[in-house]
């Protein structure tokens, strides 16, 4: 993948998660509740607040009486840091590269450099897979052909 979008010192969200996904509102209607972003996540009120709490979140806007309010942009972070999860990315890590986005362009060098670490490792644990993966054939396989030898004995 290609990066084309630009992470700024004023952006609040990295954007390159993938396409929007769920119902979402137009930009500048998008002021979604913490309920909402459940229903659009999957992710529980608690992980929204926890993520907020550890810097994983950029500051969430409230409402005039306090209920968080969260943007499409606030989504896209969302997306990206489930794609994060999915790699096994620390969270320690993914709160350091949230840091470094927020701290602005001249981290770009960190930025490539964590996501490159983390690339390596879903190769590595891909291939780990694979080999895995060979194995469980190999035995489904031999259970096949040795459950189709006793059928065969049965019949005989």
């Amino acid at each position: 993948m290609t990066v084309t979008e630009t992470e700024t010192t004023d952006t609040s969200a990295d954007t390159c998660a993938g396409p929007p996904q769920g119902n979402r509102r137009p930009d500048g209607a998008d002021r979604y509740t913490i309920s909402e972003v459940v229903a659009l996540t999957g992710l529980t009120a608690h992980t929204l607040r926890w993520y907020e709490r550890i810097g994983l979140m950029p500051h969430i806007d409230r409402s005039h009486t306090g209920q968080r309010r969260y943007t499409n942009r606030d989504l896209d972070w969302l997306a990206l840091v489930g794609k994060l999860r999915l790699t096994g990315m620390p969270v320690a890590d993914m709160v350091r590269y949230a840091e470094l986005v927020r701290a602005g362009d001249h981290t770009y060098t960190e930025r490539f450099e964590l996501l490159q670490q983390t690339r390596a490792d879903v190769l590595n644990r891909i291939a780990e897979l694979q080999d895995t993966l060979a194995v469980l054939d190999r035995k489904i396989g031999f259970y096949a052909d040795a459950g189709n030898a006793l059928a065969s004995e049965r019949t005989a």
